[in-house]
């Protein structure tokens, strides 16, 4: 595990956007349990929002969190708001995590992820960038900026080859595209007004506490309940599994020892299609739940997503040759941990579907 080592010690307030997410909660769990910063967590509380894994953590430290976690509702899309909210942090580190991130969702839905990719991110680097100006030169000199992207920017990949830090960018997605602009604004406001900033692009997380609309845990869930299991298309589309703490342990490592201005691929060396999950997925559930097996007999094909990428995979090479990173976890024991704990997780799983009013039906088909 990280702990407190690697941030410096100018480095004693913390701001992550969309820490109510789950990347985002993951990393305020472990500035809370590993570090002795003050966290700011600010989140506008969308659907995919939830903050009963940071309520778990906050209550095994007692009341020694109380003077070093805050919550702030805030939605990046309200300048005012920010420009107050990062006032009221005034942070030396910032993780911006906070995105619309479901591609089928953007699909039905474009506008809101260009306001919130784009003009959120917008809104953020224009206050962080003047409060990054009226810093004192010893705390200017220790501040950074964390924007965390994907490697969905990058387009598509053949059967061969992989994304690393120097591929061209080819968004296919509405999504891809929100943040590909994200990214180029972070990498403009470091050029031009020389606000030191990291960027990172990773790829597919999976792992606890994630909202079930991505592939695992939907493929889960619909298994438990013996309901058919979606697969789009010929199931042959392969993406590059990352399991949540190890993305975690990546953003620590290059938030605070990256190279300003630079950016990080971070992949999980667990290149899979997504035939191969769902089946690994169903082969465990025969094991922990033999009484539905074989659960692959739910598995469905199904209209395939618009626009749908072949390949994603990502080349690591920088951030291990450089940062001394690489992930922890392989496939075969995040997703064994993940399939366990999603099924002790349940009622967790039917609240929040039930206050976010989606069943996991499919979505994304406008173009179809």
């Amino acid at each position: 595990m990280l702990s407190s080592f690697l941030l410096p010690d100018g480095i004693r307030r913390v701001l992550v956007t969309g820490g109510a997410g789950f990347i985002g909660g993951t990393l305020v769990r472990r500035l809370l349990l590993e570090t002795n910063v003050q966290v700011f967590n600010l989140d506008k509380l969308g659907y995919a929002s939830d903050l009963t894994s940071i309520d778990h953590v906050l209550g095994q430290l007692g009341n020694a969190a109380n003077e070093r976690y805050f919550f702030l509702k805030s939605d990046l899309c309200n300048s005012a708001e920010i420009d107050q909210a990062v006032r009221f942090v005034d942070p030396d580190l910032v993780f911006h995590l906070a995105a619309e991130s479901h591609v089928d969702r953007s699909i039905d839905g474009p506008d809101l992820f260009i306001t919130s990719n784009v003009i959120g991110t917008f809104n953020l680097l224009q206050a962080v960038r003047t409060h990054w100006q009226q810093l004192k030169p010893e705390r200017r000199d220790c501040f950074r900026f964390h924007h965390i992207s994907t490697d969905e920017v990058f387009g598509s990949l053949g059967d061969t080859g992989f994304f690393n830090e120097s591929t061209p960018y080819d968004p296919r997605s509405p999504y891809s595209a929100t943040k590909a602009a994200s990214d180029h604004l972070v990498s403009a406001w470091h050029h031009t007004y020389g606000l030191p900033v990291v960027l990172s692009n990773c790829s597919n997380n999976y792992g606890p506490w994630q909202f079930p609309e991505k592939l695992i845990p939907v493929v889960i869930l619909k298994a438990l309940a013996s309901e058919p299991i979606p697969l789009y298309g010929d199931g042959k589309n392969v993406r590059d599994w990352l399991y949540v703490d190890d993305h975690v342990d990546a953003l620590l490592v290059a938030s605070t020892r990256g190279e300003l201005g630079t950016s990080y691929c971070v992949g999980g060396h667990g290149e899979h299609t997504n035939r191969q999950v769902v089946e690994q997925i169903c082969e465990l559930l025969d094991g922990l739940k033999p009484k539905g097996a074989p659960h692959a007999r739910l598995i469905q094909n199904v209209v395939d997503r618009p626009g749908h990428d072949h390949r994603y995979s990502i080349d690591s090479t920088r951030i291990t040759k450089e940062l001394g990173w690489q992930p922890r976890h392989s496939f075969d024991a995040g997703l064994f941990a993940t399939v366990s704990w999603y099924m002790q997780r349940q009622e967790w799983c039917a609240a929040l579907l039930k206050r976010a009013k989606y069943n996991c039906e499919r979505i994304g088909l406008s173009n179809c």
